[in-house]
Parts: C-alpha cells; sequence; structure tokens
C-alpha cells in the first residue's frame, strides 16, 4: 500500500503522523513538523508539559491527550476511535523521533492492524546525531536504555561485545556510574563517546578509551547517549594488555593453564597470543 501524505488540493491525509521534535535546541524543527502540528486535531504527548514549552513557541493550538508509557494501552481504543472517524492525530515524544525508546510502538501495531495510515515526519534523532560525530564505524546497532537488573546487563553486554560495529546506548546521567565498571569488562580495548546535553547551551561530548574511563565526581544532568567504537581488529598486534587485563591474568594464573589464559584474553581483547603469552611468563617467574 502507498501512502501520501498530502492530497492534490493540499488537505492533509487522515491518519497517524509520527512527528519528530527539536532533542535540545527548540529552533531544530522542520517547517513541515510545524506545518503538521498546527493542523492536526490531536496531539499525543509523552508529556504535556515539555511539550507545551515546543508548542508556544511555534503559536500551535491542537488539543493535546497525555500519552506515555503508563497509560498508552488504556488510550487505546479512543485514540483507535478518533482516527477511524477520521482525525488528524500527531504522536510526538519529549524530545527525537517518537516510538524509539519511547512510547509508540503500541498504537502504530494496532494502527497496521486496522489499516490506518501512518505517516512518518522525519526529523532530529539523538541517535544519529551521535553515531555521526563519533568518528566511528557508520554500520552501528542500537540498544536503547541501559536495563535495570544487573544480570540482564552483564548477558547482554557480553553478546553485544562480539559485534563488530558501533553500538548506542541510551542511559540516565545518574546511573553512567553504576555501568562503567560492566562497560570495561565487555568492551576493553574500544573507544567511547558520551554526549550530553546534545544542541543545548552546555552540551558536552566526552572521548577517551574505555579502559581509562573513571567514575564522574559530580553528577551529570539529562539522558546520555553512549556511542562504544567497533573492534579494531586490524590493530591486534600493537594493542598492549590493559591494567584490567593484568588484573584478570594474576587471578586466573594459578587455575587455568597459560594457553587457556592466552585463548580467553585474544578473544575478548583482540591482543596478540605473544603479548598474553610473555606476561602469563613474567608472572609466574615472579611467583
Amino acid at each position: 500500500m502507498i501512502v501520501k501524505s498530502r492530497l492534490h488540493n493540499d488537505e492533509l491525509i487522515k491518519g497517524l503522523y509520527l512527528v519528530s521534535t527539536p532533542i535540545g535546541n527548540l529552533r531544530d524543527i522542520t517547517f513541515r513538523a510545524v506545518e503538521i502540528l498546527k493542523k492536526s486535531d490531536y496531539i499525543l504527548c509523552e508529556d504535556t508539559r515539555i511539550s507545551k514549552k515546543l508548542f508556544k513557541k511555534y503559536d500551535i493550538h491542537s488539543k493535546l491527550i497525555s500519552n506515555h508509557k503508563f497509560n498508552e494501552k488504556k488510550n487505546l481504543l479512543k485514540i483507535i476511535q478518533l482516527l477511524k472517524f477520521g482525525s488528524i492525530i500527531s504522536l510526538v515524544s519529549d524530545a527525537g523521533t517518537p516510538s524509539i525508546s519511547d512510547p509508540g510502538a503500541i498504537l502504530i501495531n494496532e494502527c497496521i492492524t486496522n489499516n490506518i495510515k501512518i505517516i512518518p515526519i522525519p526529523g532530529p534523532s539523538a541517535v544519529s546525531t551521535a553515531v555521526s560525530i563519533s568518528g566511528f564505524s557508520e554500520k552501528f546497532f542500537f540498544y536503547g536504555f541501559f536495563p535495570e537488573k544487573t544480570k540482564t546487563l552483564n548477558d547482554d553486554l557480553k553478546i553485544l561485545s562480539g559485534i563488530n560495529s558501533s553500538i548506542v546506548f541510551f542511559i540516565s546521567s545518574k546511573k553512567i556510574n553504576k555501568a562503567i565498571n560492566f562497560l570495561k569488562q565487555n568492551f576493553s580495548g574500544r573507544k567511547i563517546l558520551i554526549c550530553r546535553e546534545m544542541s543545548k547551551f552546555y552540551e558536552e561530548f566526552i572521548r577517551t578509551n574505555i579502559d581509562d574511563l573513571k567514575l564522574f565526581s559530580k553528577e551529570l544532568k539529562g539522558e546520555l547517549t553512549v556511542v562504544i567504537s567497533d573492534r579494531d581488529d586490524n590493530k591486534k598486534s600493537s594493542q598492549k594488555l590493559s591494567e584490567s587485563d593484568k588484573r584478570n591474568i594474576s587471578k586466573m594464573i594459578n587455575k587455568l593453564s597459560t594457553k587457556e589464559i592466552v585463548n580467553l584474553i585474544n578473544q575478548n581483547n583482540q591482543i596478540s597470543k605473544k603479548e598474553i603469552y610473555n606476561y602469563c611468563l613474567k608472572i609466574k617467574d615472579e611467583k
């Protein structure tokens, strides 16, 4: 089915519009997005208080409906009925492109089931913005928000560490210190970019090697977009053992054979086997 967002007389087609909004700076919105929002009968907002700041700036007076993860299922029948009766409804998140780690997927799937037109209005995205300035591989995997449970976090990061592409996470600034040790354990030898307050006055980009990443002494604000580099397999022979690797070898030296240690460290960190082997011999000689 081919969906066109306009009729020939410039009247909007009836349906659900997914409208991308600024990730920080309110000027980062398209002319088309403003036009769609003004012509909408209703706008579904993740947080109406946040959305009103944007709407006030652009003189948007459409009716607002609060639609977040705690009430989106409850709202579903009402919204589908409005769409079936011919309403033009826009969906926005607090920032960026709707339904990307934000409410929206449930409504979108229900619209698909009911053959209701869905029209995307492209615009800002924290994911593509962060990847574009990372300097890492343009091939990337987007995970979303860090999981709450430690076991899930451990299991997922272990799997992700085997993916040879850039990896993008969202994480609350309040939880970044908790995540640092897990990142070091699973992504040693790779680089990291931490993006804070993108497009805002206090915009900040922190670039470092994951092995050198330290706990933040002051609590950061807002949500962070984190990009981890792809594995640099071509530099295997030139990579050096990190302090973390050396500590791990010391712990394993009396429990595993030198061959087992070499294979384990080499597999996880892409460091030359010769360097790992020589360090194992050095540890044994010292004992």
